[in-house]
């Protein structure tokens, strides 16, 4: 088992995230978990992904730093959203596991895991990419950084190579 969850939680404890919004994800869940178990986050289960992107800027508005985890599926959600981003100068910093991409066997998840990174390219947001373990903490770190330092949305794009494809029966 790979040990990039407990890297993405290091690194959300090193720039000193206090807000953690999400829509519940198996390719999150360890890193779920962790934020779960850690009384200096809150953790705030959304029921549609867009909810994020406000709670991100009430948590900057409030003096806190967040995240938004989801899957490349809620992505399309959020994007009239990312406007308030530009227009407030808001670090909203997003990690989003992958579907539609690397050995997907559900056809409704192609779509938008190909425009995931494009759209959130199109609405201002600087998209990082990991599709090796290895990759993970550089690609979260530089997200977060640039977030935090230039007042934008940003995302890494957590690739299927890395928390491996669903599947529903046999291959």
């Amino acid at each position: 088992m790979e040990d990039w969850p407990e890297t993405i939680f290091a690194l959300l404890r090193k720039y000193d995230v206090k807000q953690v919004a999400l829509v519940p994800d198996a390719g999150h869940s360890r890193l779920i978990r962790m934020c779960l178990a850690d009384n200096a986050m809150r953790v705030v289960t959304l029921t549609t992904e867009e909810e994020g992107i406000g709670m991100m800027l009430g948590a900057w508005l409030g003096g806190q730093r967040s995240v938004l985890l989801m899957q490349s599926s809620g992505v399309g959600n959020c994007i009239n959203m990312l406007s308030l981003a530009t227009l407030h100068r808001t670090p909203m910093p997003m990690l989003v596991t992958m579907r539609g991409d690397y050995g997907e066997f559900n056809p409704a998840q192609v779509p938008m895991g190909q425009a995931t990174q494009p759209v959130l390219e199109a609405m201002g947001t600087l998209v990082n990419r990991a599709d090796k373990t290895e990759d993970v903490g550089a690609a979260v770190e530089a997200t977060l950084k640039f977030a935090y330092n230039t007042y934008r949305p940003t995302a890494t794009l957590i690739g299927q190579r890395i928390i491996g494809a669903k599947t529903f029966g046999k291959d």
